[in-house]
């Protein structure tokens, strides 16, 4: 029987490979689930002289990927020169991407640019059916999600050979863990061809986490304990050596640096001496086994089969 720990191991750092960058909490949406509080009225956004630095630190630390996230990362209006300054690095770049950004006026050509600069594109889609999209993200959200997927599709995106990625992220209603990703997956591609000839790649399942407005809800309904307990009660020690922070930084729109972006939303800076991105710069030190601030939702990524920003952490 596996001993359940109450506090979260210590764990440590290796070589960066993924550089997240929240560009801003300002949003088209407003998300039950949303653990960043982002909506329309936010107003927090990353200055053109901290995202011009963003490429730099990429070369410097040879990053593989850029994971680009909000709030809806393509309202910032530096998002698509960022794109196009990292597409020359030959970095990977990933838009955490909600759908109806892409329908949204003003974004009628973003679905062009992602396909022209090889987007990977990680769309939100919390199931394949209407009800329960709206009743966690909003009246009308499903309708225009599939649009998006649809027009997704058209430019190639989630279609096998073309080389544009659309994978989709699943998260659990209620106080729930994710179920099976594969089986899950097998569901999502059936029900969402079926219904609307739509494709994709991959499905991420992704364990909601107990902060920010997730964790207001839970306490209003008393089950912020019940949630949390299940956490810990499904800890899974396999998950730690897969852990997403081993290997990835992220940045808030301040500039400041993080383990990983649920830590940003609870305001634990890097355990470490570069603490922006400036700092992050005038180092020649690549972090490795630099030690990761950990609390108590770190359980959230180790429960059951794992979560983390790329889904499951084990098949």
């Amino acid at each position: 029987m596996i001993s359940k720990p109450t506090i979260f191991p210590n764990i440590y750092r290796e070589k960066l490979e993924t550089l997240q960058v929240n560009l801003g909490y300002k949003c088209n949406q407003a998300c039950k689930h949303c653990h960043v509080d982002a909506s329309p009225t936010r107003t927090e956004m990353m200055s053109d002289k901290l995202i011009n630095k963003i490429p730099l630190v990429l070369e410097r630390f040879n990053f593989k990927s850029l994971d680009l996230t909000g709030g809806a990362p393509e309202l910032h209006k530096g998002f698509r020169e960022l794109v196009k300054n990292a597409y020359k690095l030959n970095v990977e770049i990933i838009d955490r991407c909600n759908l109806t950004i892409l329908t949204e006026s003003g974004q009628e050509d973003l679905s062009d640019f992602l396909a022209l600069n090889k987007v990977r594109v990680v769309a939100s889609l919390p199931c394949y059916q209407k009800e329960n999209v709206d009743k966690q993200r909003g009246f009308g959200v499903y309708d225009r999600s599939i649009k998006g997927l649809k027009l997704l599709n058209t430019k190639g995106y989630g279609i096998n050979n073309t080389g544009l990625i659309l994978d989709l992220v699943y998260n659990p209603q209620g106080i729930n863990l994710p179920p099976d990703q594969s089986s899950l997956q097998e569901a999502y591609k059936y029900e969402l061809y079926k219904d609307h000839g739509i494709q994709f790649n991959n499905l991420l399942t992704i364990t909601n986490m107990p902060i920010k407005r997730f964790a207001n809800q839970l306490k209003t309904n008393q089950q912020f304990e019940v949630y949390q307990n299940l956490l810990i009660d499904s800890y899974n020690p396999n998950n730690i050596q897969h852990l997403m922070c081993k290997t990835m930084l992220s940045v808030d729109w301040k500039g400041n640096l993080y383990d990983c972006d649920f830590n940003q939303q609870l305001g634990l800076k890097l355990n470490y001496q570069a603490k922006n991105i400036d700092d992050l710069l005038k180092t020649e030190d690549k972090l490795i086994n630099s030690p990761i601030n950990v609390a108590s939702h770190c359980f959230g990524c180790t429960a059951g089969s794992g979560s983390s920003c790329g889904g499951a952490l084990q098949g």
